[in-house]
């Protein structure tokens, strides 16, 4: 048997990864571009207003000069041009502000787009590895980190540097002394970012993932509520959730003491060295070697030298919890992606077979992998109706994500093939009967399929938001048909027929009712073989016999494969497979 293409899909382990610095930065690099255009703009008017405050110093020292007669000029002109620079730095304020707010909320847009893209079309048993609160978590905290940290504190951090360079060269010029005065503490803050920046790193990992541990509690029992309520245990969850937000304010204390700690000793070495400079400045004034425009000169330079300084005290622990944001993106950046392919759509009735396949799912957690098909082989015939039978673990269900392509064989090999009607209705079927088109089961193959799930799956929105999941182009008449033959007739007799809202799970609905939709829905798409997966779990058994009528009747050409617990269904099947669990562990 021929094989038109390959699937090959390599199997990956996933736990928590300590990035280098150097890899870290090639990262951020390679996700810059959304974020470029804020960056630069922020640049440019940090710089404006660097160039802004250098002048606004040079003015104030003239005017105060000029006011005690130590050197000529016009007051009022003078105070004329400081009055323009206090407005362009206003305006230059009110500019960056605006920026934040318009490119800023794009630039994160994009980039949780990015990444919400990449995890829908990811391995199905890749993202399965995170609980689905931490990726929101993720998603959201993590990614406006990032954002954060391109547009805000690397424009920030360029602008600080060549804040204190410039300050520092005019004061040079001033007076050489007094700068290199300003200056000798440089060395201790380097020392002490250094230890900082390790320490805070780790500290931060830690409260991050304990803000996703708490979001993951919450969003577990805000969904299964019901649950909750019924057995009495709201005083339970509740203590959990208490318990890890102990850990949570734990960790932050750690962080709070750091930060305190290595924020005291560099403020007091500031302190000392601005108190050495404004004494040194005194004297130089009581000596008559300076002018007081030139002392109060000296006094916003002190600060603007060591103002730097302390903002990159303050950018340390913005970019620590950036770095850490970058690592956990990164993370779920590592999950391996579906094979890419266009969808290849097959002609004329559609068959499955599964030759020799073997599935064990991978260890992890500490747990050996289980064997949960060993050697199966089936063929699951061009326009045949089976019910898959089987007791609860004996793999049913995975034979279906086999089927879609959320997993693959362990060993064998499952595929489709298709078989024109001519020739099926000329002759009866065999395996030695050519198959004039086979392939490996794939993502590429998934256009072919349309899957019932069990349990209620309908998204908030209308109905008929809802049915157009499954065909975007359907029009009312095919909507109104897709519900008929999903005995779904009642949706039209609502006062908002199609329209009717639902909320979160089909909320306002039944789960037979939802589960009609969902059926409706599956069938709008278009198709070759449709598996259900107990998909009328929730419909009485009139309901339920009167469904498979109608998927027999009006489906002849479509392969059909229902998973059921219920042996009525095999009233209305031409084959029944029944699965067996496999009780050995590998």
């Amino acid at each position: 048997m021929s094989i038109n293409s390959s699937y090959p899909v390599p199997h990956s382990s996933f736990l928590k990864t300590r990035y280098s610095m150097r890899t870290i930065v090639l990262w951020l690099w390679s996700h810059h571009k959304g974020c470029r255009v804020q960056a630069v703009l922020n640049a440019v008017i940090g710089l404006a207003m660097v160039c802004m405050g250098l002048l606004g110093v040079d003015t104030i020292r003239k005017l105060t000069d000029i006011a005690t007669g130590s050197r000529e000029g016009s007051i009022g002109w003078t105070a004329v041009l400081l009055a323009v620079v206090f407005l362009t730095e206003m305006l230059l304020h009110i500019a960056s502000t605006w920026i934040a707010a318009v490119l800023g909320v794009k630039a994160q847009n994009l980039m949780q787009q990015s990444f919400f893209r990449r995890l829908l079309k990811g391995q199905w048993s890749g993202v399965e590895k995170y609980h689905s609160g931490d990726v929101l978590n993720r998603l959201f905290s993590d990614v406006n980190d990032i954002v954060g940290l391109m547009t805000e504190v690397v424009p920030s951090t360029l602008i600080v540097v060549v804040q204190f360079v410039a300050s520092f060269v005019y004061l040079y010029v001033m007076d050489r002394t007094l700068a290199i005065i300003l200056v000798a503490i440089s060395p201790l803050f380097v020392v002490l970012s250094r230890v900082y920046f390790r320490q805070m790193r780790r500290i931060v990992r830690h409260i991050k993932d304990s803000n996703s541990a708490i979001q993951a509690i919450i969003q577990e029992s805000v969904q299964h509520k019901m649950v909750i309520k019924t057995l009495e245990q709201t005083g339970t969850m509740v203590s959990r959730l208490e318990r890890r937000q102990g850990v949570l304010r734990k960790q932050i204390k750690t962080r709070a003491k750091f930060s305190i700690l290595s924020k005291s000793l560099v403020n007091i070495g500031f302190a000392g060295a601005y108190l050495l400079a404004l004494v040194w400045g005194l004297f130089q004034l009581q000596s008559g070697l300076i002018t007081v425009g030139v002392l109060i000169a000296f006094t916003q330079l002190i600060n603007r030298i060591q103002r730097p300084m302390l903002d990159m005290a303050r950018l340390l622990p913005m970019f620590v919890n950036s770095m850490t944001s970058a690592e956990r993106l990164m993370e779920l950046e590592a999950l391996p992606l579906e094979p890419a392919g266009e969808p290849v759509r097959m002609r004329g009735a559609v068959g499955l077979q599964f030759e020799n396949v073997t599935f064990s799912y991978r260890p992890e957690a500490g747990r050996s992998g289980r064997t949960v098909l060993r050697h199966f082989s089936h063929d699951f015939r061009p326009g045949s109706f089976t019910a898959i039978l089987g007791e609860t673990g004996a793999g049913k269900t995975t034979l279906i994500r086999m089927m879609l392509a959320l997993v693959e064989p362990t060993e064998g090999e499952a595929l489709i093939y298709s078989e024109p009607t001519e020739q099926r209705a000329s002759q009866p079927y065999n395996l030695i009967t050519p198959k004039p088109e086979v392939h490996r089961i794939s993502p590429s193959m998934r256009n072919n399929f349309s899957y019932i799930p069990q349990g209620n799956t309908l998204f908030s929105g209308t109905i008929r938001e809802n049915l157009l999941l499954g065909n975007p182009d359907a029009t009312d008449e095919q909507m109104q048909v897709a519900l008929h033959l999903a005995m779904a007739d009642f949706v039209m007799q609502l006062p908002q027929g199609l329209e009717t809202v639902c909320s979160e799970q089909g909320g306002g609905l039944s789960e037979g009712q939802a589960q009609r939709i969902a059926i409706a829905r599956a069938l709008l798409r278009p198709y070759k073989v449709l598996l259900l997966d107990e998909a009328t779990s929730a419909l009485d058994m009139q309901t339920e016999q009167a469904l498979l009528k109608n998927l027999k009747t009006h489906f002849a050409d479509v392969t059909i494969i229902f998973v059921t617990h219920r042996l009525a269904v095999t009233d209305f099947t031409t084959d029944t497979l029944t699965l067996t669990r496999q009780s050995d562990q590998c």
